[in-house]
């Protein structure tokens, strides 16, 4: 068995994404890990209700033996064994992210024997993580792109704070994913919709009306959606720009005291940036797509300047794999990353 690796929770921007990022490199290469300090970089550090679903569905997965497994708990040690597919159902309970709970166990099931089902239970429209359509729409095509095989449907919508939205992911293994590279982006078009539940459609049409005027998208590609499914009030706004290297979703949530043209100015700043970089891989993907390079054997990627939450990921990904990430930094502000490593097979 290997040595039981030690990871600090409290570096970089300590929090959750560590945790994850460990479950998932747990996962495919075996190595057990203590992690410490869980998400001390938070105001309420421990496990919450998301990152113990994460937690228990990576140990459902593989048989792992995962002690210090509670809520509240800062430190855990998950002992991992042989990754299995198969049906999993994980219910968070709360409106905690389902896509974030994904993020800790899709690595593996990509490359299990066996293919899987996921039903995944909790908040699906969270304004801490990415919702259904960033998924959907641009992290799963781009796993296409490298071989998975991978789909998800979104069969109710949960948002925040009330949760209660089930999203299924069905995966079919390959041997192993190929390498990625996204260095240019090319022409893109611009489409927004405003998703609303128990909110009035007035809150969705004046968030439009603003991507209207600040992106200048026409009426034609901008949708107001009142949606009938959720158990609770919610309201979104989904910016996506599409090209053909990948369709990029930035989103803005509304929140009680805060006003659609707030809401709308956030995520067309964001969008803005994004579109004035000229970059393919916006700062959230540019997050994501690390582990599956390093399953894929290497890969690279333009973005934006990367975050802490990149950054740390990086770190966690060199701890556990010797995998090399590196960051050029551009004098326009943009960045490429090259990951570099051996990567992984099915076993």
């Amino acid at each position: 068995m290997n040595d039981l690796l030690r990871i600090d929770g409290s570096q970089g921007e300590g929090g959750g994404q560590i945790l994850r990022t460990a479950l998932a490199l747990s996962l495919v290469t075996g190595q057990p890990f203590r992690l410490e300090r869980i998400r001390a970089g938070r105001p309420k550090p421990g496990l919450l209700r998301q990152h113990l679903t994460a937690v228990e569905a990576a140990a459902r997965v593989c048989g792992a033996v995962a002690s210090g497994a509670e809520l509240g708990s800062e430190a855990i040690t998950f002992t991992p064994g042989a990754v299995r597919g198969g049906d999993l159902q994980c219910s968070i309970g709360t409106a905690g992210s389902a896509t974030l709970v994904l993020q800790a166990i899709l690595p593996a099931l990509l490359l299990a024997r066996e293919p899987s089902r996921v039903v995944l239970e909790g908040g699906t429209h969270n304004p801490y993580a990415p919702p259904f359509e960033f998924l959907d729409a641009t992290l799963l095509p781009l796993l296409r792109c490298m071989r998975a095989r991978v789909e998800a449907r979104l069969e109710r919508h949960g948002f925040y704070p009330a949760g209660g939205g089930r999203l299924v992911v069905d995966v079919a293994p390959v041997d192993r994913l190929t390498p990625l590279v996204l260095l240019d982006r090319g022409p893109v078009q611009v489409s927004a919709r405003a998703l609303v539940s128990g909110v009035p459609v007035g809150v969705a049409n004046r968030e439009l009306a603003a991507v209207h005027t600040q992106l200048d998208v026409p009426w034609a590609s901008l949708e107001p959606v009142e949606v009938s499914t959720s158990p609770g009030p919610g309201n979104v706004l989904l910016i996506t720009i599409a090209s053909d290297a990948v369709c990029e979703v930035i989103t803005g949530f509304g929140e009680k005291h805060v006003s659609a043209a707030a809401v709308a100015a956030r995520a067309c700043g964001e969008a803005r940036a994004y579109l004035d970089a000229g970059v393919p891989v916006g700062q959230h993907l540019a997050d994501q797509l690390l582990v599956p390079l390093v399953l894929a054997g290497g890969g690279s990627f333009r973005t934006l300047a990367p975050t802490r939450h990149t950054t740390t990921n990086a770190a966690v990904i060199g701890e556990f794999t010797g995998a090399s990430v590196a960051m050029n930094a551009h004098d326009d502000g943009t960045c490429t990353v090259t990951v570099s490593s051996d990567g992984v097979t099915r076993a």
